[in-house]
């Protein structure tokens, strides 16, 4: 199938080719005949399967012919809100509708905490037909009265999942008080959870359901590794198989912002270029380092779960779990990273002995065991105790991410399950 076939217009077509792109992805083939007949979308999509593309052409398309070239800001309501949770996945939709509406003659701006706000009403002021947002700084203009809800025609929630998981649901339903009672609603997913069926519940109306990726399955081009090892000894592992395999562009996980800046500054001391984002980093500073590392200036790039949602970054071949993440859930969010678009990734996690209930929950998730290898002179000792680890209800967020607080839980024997050789990552 090609993107002739589902009803766009002849510009956004040859836009659409001088990008690159000859077939759409399965989401895009759903997705955007549902979107152009004016249908309220619930969609499952797992990171990388192209789902911006699947609501920005067509909500171009769709706005077409209220596209004016007036100077008056009050020709320019906003029509289109599309609210994400993260700063980094607000720019990049951002630069989408820019790219893919070049040539439909549409205002757009983006607004997202950690900079100045001067500037963006300044945008605002000016008149946008289509405002991308993370809530809580749209919720800081409502409150400057510098930008106006009341004619918003169409609402887009992408990566709602992550919304909720932030805590963002009170700000959610604080915008949507402000908005028209009748206009089109799509939210986009990584997985259908309890949660996503209630919010949806009472958003979208006769909605039509699209769920390209099977809930809970990992990215297929992604091959999976578990590495046994000392606690202690995690940070030399790695060090020692970004040297073995000459690795780049790695993206390594770890639970907590703490954990996230020792690990940078650790491997930096070794020798190995590394910069930390996550939310206590000022924009620039996260700008920065993300752009040094799809550039090659960085080698490793550390992330929390939080700051990692909504990276785009090409070819990404390597992701590791350096810490596995508490919601087994979060474990396909982080390894959706690698393997996109055709591209096959390797997802790397090094599993100490405290963590062997975490790994047993991502395999009952998976339902399948991930092969495993002990790296020579990395081999675990039998004989250590395991550690308690803070259980996800027994963290505080700070900022928005999560500090441990310790919690006993009952002792661990294993080291996880499966089986593998060793082979190269």
């Amino acid at each position: 199938m090609t993107f002739d076939v589902l009803g766009l217009s002849a510009d956004l077509l040859q836009t659409v080719a001088e990008e690159g792109y000859q077939a759409p992805t399965p989401v895009q083939r759903e997705a955007i005949p549902l979107v152009l007949a004016g249908r309220d979308l619930l969609a499952a999509a797992q990171t990388g399967t192209g789902k911006t593309a699947a609501f920005v052409l067509p909500i171009l398309d769709r706005l077409r012919d209220k596209a004016n070239t007036s100077f008056s800001p009050a020709r320019h309501p906003v029509r289109v809100l599309i609210l994400v949770p993260t700063r980094e996945l607000a720019m990049q939709v951002d630069q989408s509708v820019r790219t893919y509406g070049r040539t439909v003659p549409l205002r757009s701006t983006v607004v997202y905490g950690g900079i100045p706000i001067e500037p963006q009403i300044k945008a605002l002021r000016a008149g946008v037909e289509i405002l991308v947002a993370t809530p809580g700084r749209l919720l800081d203009h409502v409150g400057q009265r510098t930008v106006n809800l009341s004619q918003v025609e169409i609402l887009v929630l992408d990566e709602a999942d992550r919304m909720l998981d932030m805590g963002f649901l009170p700000d959610i339903r604080r915008i949507l008080e402000l908005l028209p009672a009748r206009r089109q609603n799509l939210l986009f997913s990584a997985t259908f959870s309890q949660d996503i069926r209630d919010l949806s519940g009472s958003l979208l109306r006769d909605p039509a359901t699209v769920e390209v990726a099977p809930r809970n399955t990992a990215a297929e081009a992604v091959r999976q590794l578990v590495y046994p090892v000392d606690r202690d000894r995690k940070d030399a592992l790695l060090a020692h198989l970004i040297r073995k395999h000459d690795l780049r562009q790695v993206l390594v996980f770890t639970r907590t912002k703490l954990a996230a800046s020792r690990l940078a500054a650790r491997l930096d001391r070794d020798g190995i270029d590394a910069v930390a984002i996550h939310s206590d980093r000022s924009q620039p500073e996260r700008t920065r380092a993300l752009e040094g590392f799809k550039t090659g200036e960085i080698r490793v790039l550390v992330a929390t779960d939080v700051a990692a949602r909504g990276l785009d970054i090409e070819d990404l071949p390597v992701v590791v779990n350096f810490e596995l993440p508490w919601n087994p859930q979060d474990y396909i969010h982080r390894i959706g990273r690698t393997g996109r678009a055709g591209a096959t990734g390797e997802a790397i996690s090094l599993v100490c002995i405290d963590e062997t209930d975490l790994l047993r929950g991502v395999q009952r998730m998976l339902r399948q065991a991930i092969p495993w290898t002990v790296e020579e002179g990395f081999i675990p000792d039998r004989d250590v105790e395991p550690r308690p680890l803070g259980a996800r209800a027994g963290h505080a967020r700070v900022g928005g991410e999560h500090h441990a607080q310790r919690k006993p839980v009952r002792r661990r024997t294993g080291t996880g399950s499966g089986s593998g050789g060793a082979r190269r990552v």
